[in-house]
């Protein structure tokens, strides 16, 4: 019997976002929108800082919207005591467990995993920090910046006669929360398939974005050679980088399958290139990169975006145009993949986004409502799951608790 269409892989599974800013709470956003019940803690005043990251809307932030994707927003102000009693009520009952505070913090305060797992031995925790547990930094504060820079992308990033460059978005967040979701997913096969208990599940925001940028350990390690800066090229393969066109716009190619490198010299019309020593071999392809690249270069920019890409598109070449969001909201082949949907919205009316990713068949993710307002759900969700009656609600408002 074939799984409806309409079922979530993870119905059923209780969430606790009890994380700030980003690489957390993305953890519980994806799971949210597998069909994992995700109930988002908030401090009561201000609520988690992402609200006020970047652009906003009338005071609202975008970046919350979709961060706040599918979340029960419950405000409560873990600085007090009977905050915390609140969160380990909820945390009985839940399969997952998200926090970001220093390790110090969570073992002053008893929401650390040795506490919350003795009343619930099946409870998996999720703790992402700056540089993760143990080690002389284990408790200092840690931001996305600071993995993109030890991690050795700034380093790899931008030209060789230019600085270290940091991403303009949050690369060290995404990486780091793209880990945790498959170690939370990998801790409940292993709890509900195998038997086992919950776990700890311990994450930085260097060693994830590190573990992508393992070459230049590599050829160090090997090689003695510690690799540096190259803009868009990339010693695996060429040629591989950014090429202006005669209309000022961009394209990006990428070589790194020999059959396409010998592609795009011919569709160049340097067809006789492919026999030549220099560049017929991938790894004199590399010594040769510069004259490679010359010979792109010179060839794109003597033709207007839709001219090359027509070429390059008719001959099988890896090339693709640099967009900015309007371009990418206007692709058709994203259009017809329904990347990006319009998500009606109290606050803001409506919203575009882009949806799940991947895409699976059975059981795809879903947007159901964009971030809800600060503390939307707070009567419902302790209602409901603690059992808290109107009096209590009312003692745990009056003392700044909720």
């Amino acid at each position: 019997m074939s799984t409806p269409p309409t079922a979530r892989s993870l119905a059923g599974l209780r969430v606790i976002d009890a994380a700030s800013l980003a690489a957390g709470p993305l953890v519980a956003t994806w799971l949210g929108e597998l069909g994992a019940e995700v109930i988002k803690i908030e401090q009561p005043e201000g609520g988690d800082a992402v609200r006020q990251w970047g652009a906003q809307k009338d005071g609202v932030g975008l970046m919350w919207k979709s961060l706040g994707r599918n979340k029960k927003s419950v405000t409560l102000n873990l600085r007090e005591e009977r905050g915390r009693d609140v969160l380990r009520g909820l945390a009985r009952g839940a399969d997952v467990l998200i926090m970001n505070l220093r390790p110090s913090t969570m073992t002053r305060w008893g929401i650390d995993y040795e506490s919350m797992a003795a009343e619930n031995r099946n409870l998996v925790m999720v703790h992402i920090t700056g540089y993760g547990s143990g080690g002389p930094k284990s408790d200092y504060p840690g931001f996305g910046t600071l993995g993109e820079a030890m991690s050795g992308f700034a380093h790899m990033t931008g030209h060789p006669d230019g600085p270290p460059t940091l991403p303009s978005f949050m690369l060290g967040d995404g990486v780091a929360a793209l880990n945790a979701t498959y170690a939370v997913l990998a801790a409940l096969y292993h709890r509900d398939v195998h038997g086992g208990a919950g776990q700890l599940i311990d994450v930085n925001l260097i060693e994830p974005l590190a573990r992508l940028l393992e070459q230049p350990v590599l050829t160090y390690d090997q090689l003695g050679v510690v690799p540096t800066r190259s803009g868009n090229r990339w010693d695996i393969s060429a040629p591989r980088n950014t090429y202006r066109t005669k209309d000022d716009r961009w394209l990006a190619m990428s070589g790194s399958a020999p059959s396409i490198a010998m592609r795009a010299l011919r569709a160049v019309g340097r067809a006789d290139l492919t026999t030549d020593p220099r560049f017929a071999e991938a790894q004199q392809r590399l010594r040769n990169a510069a004259e490679i690249d010359t010979v792109i270069a010179d060839w794109v920019a003597e033709h207007t975006l839709d001219e090359a890409m027509a070429v390059f598109e008719e001959a099988q070449v890896a090339a693709a145009p640099v967009y900015d969001a309007e371009q990418l909201l206007d692709d058709p082949q994203l259009k017809a993949r329904n990347v990006y949907r319009r998500i009606p919205d109290a606050e803001l009316g409506h919203m575009t986004v882009q949806g799940p990713v991947p895409l699976l068949t059975a059981t795809p993710g879903r947007v159901d409502h964009l971030g809800p307002s600060l503390g939307e759900h707070t009567d419902e969700v302790l209602a409901d799951l603690l059992e808290l009656s109107d009096t209590d609600l009312k003692s745990l408002r009056e003392d700044g608790v909720i």
